[in-house]
C-alpha cells in the first residue's frame, strides 16, 4: 500500500499532500503571537494586573480628591500616568511573570526546539504585548473621556513614547524572567510594580519627593509618564529628553536580556 497521493516518480520518492515541513516563518510567528495573546487575555491574574488595576486607579483618583495633582482637572494629570502604568504592567510585570513560569515548566525549552527560531518566539511575545497594550489604551482612553479628559499634543510623540516605553520594559521584564527563578521573578516583578506605581510619577507628582525627584526622573516609568503628561496635558512638542531616557533603557534592557537570558 502506497502513501503517496500521486504517481511515483520512478526514483522511490512520492508527492505528499499536504507537503511535510515547517510553515513559512511569518505564519509561524503570527500563529504564536495569536496564541500568546489569547493566553494573556484568558489569564485572570494578568487581566487584574493589566486591565482592572489601571482602570480602578484612573476612575478612583479622578473622582475622589485624594492626591494633590496641581492646577487643572485630576483626570488630565492622571490619564498619562495610568497609560504609562498600563504599558509597564503588560510589557514588564505581566511578561516577566508569564515568561518566568514558562521557563520553569520547560515550555520555553520545548518551544526553542521547534521550527520557530528563538528570535521568532520573542517577536511573537512582543506582538502579543503590543496587541494587549492597544486594547488597554483604547479602554483607558474611553474611560478618561467619560471622566472629562481633554488631551492635547502631537499623536506621533505619544506613539514614540509608548513604543520606546514598551521596548524598555520588555527588555527589563525578559532580563528578569531569564535570569531569576520563577518565584523570585513573581515577587520581584510585583514589588517593582508597586514601588514604581508610588515613586514613578504615575499618581503622585515627582515634585512631592523633594531632592529625590532628579534621580526618580531617570526611571523608565517616570520618563514615560512625564513625557506623556508633557504632551497630552501641556501640549508640549517632542519630549526628546524623556525619549532619550527610554531609548537608553530599551537598548540596555534588550541587550542584557539577549546576553544573559537562560532558556532552561
Amino acid at each position: 500500500m502506497t502513501t503517496a497521493t500521486d504517481t511515483d516518480t520512478g526514483t522511490g520518492t512520492g508527492t505528499y499532500a499536504p507537503r511535510p515541513g515547517a510553515a513559512p516563518l511569518p505564519r509561524m510567528i503570527a500563529a504564536q503571537a495569536a496564541l500568546e495573546t489569547r493566553m494573556l487575555l484568558r489569564n485572570g491574574e494578568q487581566l487584574l494586573l493589566t486591565v482592572v488595576i489601571p482602570t480602578l486607579l484612573l476612575a478612583l483618583f479622578s473622582s475622589v480628591d485624594i492626591v494633590d495633582t496641581g492646577a487643572g482637572k485630576s483626570v488630565d494629570f492622571l490619564t498619562p500616568g495610568i497609560l504609562a502604568l498600563a504599558v509597564m504592567s503588560t510589557a514588564f510585570t505581566g511578561q516577566a511573570i508569564a515568561t518566568g513560569f514558562e521557563r520553569r515548566y520547560g515550555v520555553l525549552k520545548r518551544l526553542a526546539s521547534s521550527p520557530l527560531p528563538r528570535w521568532g518566539l520573542m517577536t511573537a511575545k512582543t506582538a502579543a504585548v503590543l496587541v494587549t497594550e492597544i486594547l488597554q489604551v483604547i479602554l483607558l482612553t474611553v474611560i478618561a473621556f467619560a471622566l472629562g479628559w481633554s488631551p492635547h499634543g502631537n499623536p506621533l510623540a505619544v506613539l514614540l513614547l509608548l513604543v520606546l516605553g514598551t521596548a524598555a520594559f520588555s527588555g527589563l521584564g525578559l532580563l528578569m524572567a531569564g535570569t531569576l527563578k520563577a518565584e523570585a521573578t513573581l515577587a520581584a516583578a510585583n514589588l517593582v510594580f508597586l514601588l514604581l506605581l508610588v515613586g514613578g510619577g504615575v499618581i503622585v507628582p515627582l515634585s512631592k519627593f523633594g531632592g529625590a525627584q532628579q534621580v526618580l526622573g531617570l526611571l523608565p516609568i517616570s520618563a514615560l509618564s512625564g513625557g506623556l503628561r508633557d504632551v497630552l496635558q501641556h501640549g508640549a512638542g517632542m519630549p526628546w529628553g524623556d525619549l532619550g531616557i527610554l531609548a537608553v533603557w530599551a537598548v540596555l534592557g534588550l541587550a542584557a536580556a539577549g546576553r544573559f537570558f537562560r532558556w532552561e
